[in-house]
Order: C-alpha cells, then structure tokens, then sequence
C-alpha cells in the first residue's frame, strides 16, 4: 500500500490533482481510496466546515479542533490494507492555520503520531493567485479565504512543508502542467 497527501492552500488545487492521480492510477488497474478533508461524512468534519464559514478567535479555535479530530477519525477508519494507493487531501498542514508558535509543535507532533505517508506534495501556488481561484469559483468564503490570511497561511505551510522533506509542485500552472510535475517525481509514465 502506498500513502500520499496532496497538501497547501486553498485554491491550490489539491482536490484536482488528488482525482487525477487516482483516475490514472485506477487505469492502470490499481485500486485507490481518497479521503478529503474536512469530509462530509463524520461529525468532525461537518463541524470544521460549519467553524471555517464563522468569524472570531473563538470559530478559529474550533475549527483547528474539529479538523485534528476528522484527520485522526479518518486515520482510525480508512481501509488501509483494501487499496492499493490511499491518497489524503489535507493532512498535517492544517496545523498550519494554528498561531505561531504552535504551528511548529502541532505539526511535529501529528509528524510523529500519524502514520508517514510515502509521497507528500505540497501544492505552492500565490496566494494571489489562489485567491482568484477561490472568487471565481466558490459561493461562500471560508475565513482563512481572504488575500490577507492565504498570505500568512502560506508561510507558515511552506516553512513547515520545506523543514518537512515535502515534494514542492508549482500550482500556479495549468492542471495539466502540475499534474506533469507530480507524476515526473512519482517517476511513473503518464
């Protein structure tokens, strides 16, 4: 079984490439289960969504809770030995949205007790840039969706993914042109 996250900041393209990937890798037979967070289908992860969409220090708070606890139900719960290749959307950089410097703690903390992937991209795309990407194509904002806060999130998430040992993909491409990039470090032919 292989392990891989897709990881950075919204907009980045996570949820795409993670799809792509799977598809590519389901035509060449193999099976494939992908988990997004936060998910849609444990109390957790509704909860996150529901704070990400509030305001205040207090919302903050809850949602880094929630999101910890959807990531961990998820770990508990995902048929590990079914699949060939098990992809996460959002992983350890949610810890990322954290005030520094409980960023650092959290994250080194999660790296230890959760299980370590094989392959960790981290998706780097300006926060401009993702910024047009979440007002072009989302209804509703979440808090950490306005250029001022991609903007902190991204340091903190690329400090944290360099320190790490992250593959760095450049997402400010076309789909294609990041997908290229993933499959290039993955060494498979596409």
């Amino acid at each position: 079984m292989v392990f891989m996250v897709f990881d950075g900041l919204d907009g980045s393209g996570k949820t795409t490439q993670a799809e792509r990937l799977g598809d590519s890798l389901r035509e060449r037979g193999l099976t494939v289960f992908t988990r997004f967070h936060p998910s849609d289908d444990c109390w957790a992860g509704i909860g996150t969504r529901r704070f990400l969409l509030a305001e205040g220090k207090g919302a903050h708070f809850c949602a880094a809770i929630f999101y910890i606890l959807d990531v961990l139900n998820s770990v508990l719960h995902t048929p590990w030995r079914l699949y060939d290749h098990v992809i996460y959307v959002r992983y350890l950089m949610g810890t990322a949205y954290l005030p520094p410097p409980l960023h650092i703690i959290a994250h080194r903390f999660f790296a230890i007790l959760l299980p370590k992937p094989r392959h960790t991209f981290f998706l780097r795309v300006n926060p401009g840039e993702a910024h047009r990407r979440i007002t072009v194509n989302r209804h509703e904002r979440e808090m950490f969706e306005s250029l001022d806060q991609l903007e902190k999130i991204n340091v903190r998430a690329l400090s944290l993914a360099w320190a790490s040992g992250w593959t760095i993909v450049d997402a400010n491409g076309s789909e294609e042109e990041v997908e290229e990039q993933i499959q290039a470090e993955l060494c498979w032919p596409r």
